[in-house]
């Protein structure tokens, strides 16, 4: 994360481990220490910064819709077996596979429900700096 006040609450839903990508002295400590990383940023951001923290034949899936293109060198893929790739979301078989995998570690986000009335001030939050862990969700029968 960017944001150090995310740790207590991300180690409170299950992390055993914290990289402040900001700080150069924790992205040192963790280098080459994660064979998988769930890129979700959507906004401008340079991915490559991420790779020295994955292992050998590690993958950084990007899965935030960022606009600008990002540079990522070649050397550190081809020496190391590293791969980048992306994803959208997956149709019915692989969003039951997701939820099973949840339920079976007992992974559950933290939500608020949210009526349509909430949704300026919910996308203002989000275009800022957004520290939250907490997932908005819409309830669109109670929005009418």
């Amino acid at each position: 994360s960017t944001s150090p006040s995310k740790e207590a609450a991300a180690r409170e839903i299950g992390a055993d481990s914290f990289i402040i990508s900001t700080d150069p002295d924790s992205m040192m400590k963790a280098a080459m220490s994660c064979d998988l990383i769930l890129n979700t940023v959507s906004v401008n951001h340079e991915a490559a910064h991420y790779i020295s923290l994955l292992a050998n034949k590690g993958k950084l899936v990007l899965l935030g819709g960022a606009l600008k293109p990002h540079q990522v060198s070649g050397i550190p893929l081809m020496y190391r077996k590293v791969v980048v790739t992306g994803s959208i979301i997956g149709g019915i078989p692989e969003t039951q596979e997701c939820i099973d995998f949840c339920q079976k570690h007992n992974i559950v986000p933290k939500t608020k429900i949210i009526t349509a009335d909430q949704l300026d001030n919910v996308f203002e939050i989000l275009n800022t700096k957004n520290d939250s862990i907490v997932r908005n969700v819409l309830h669109i029968e109670a929005s009418k």
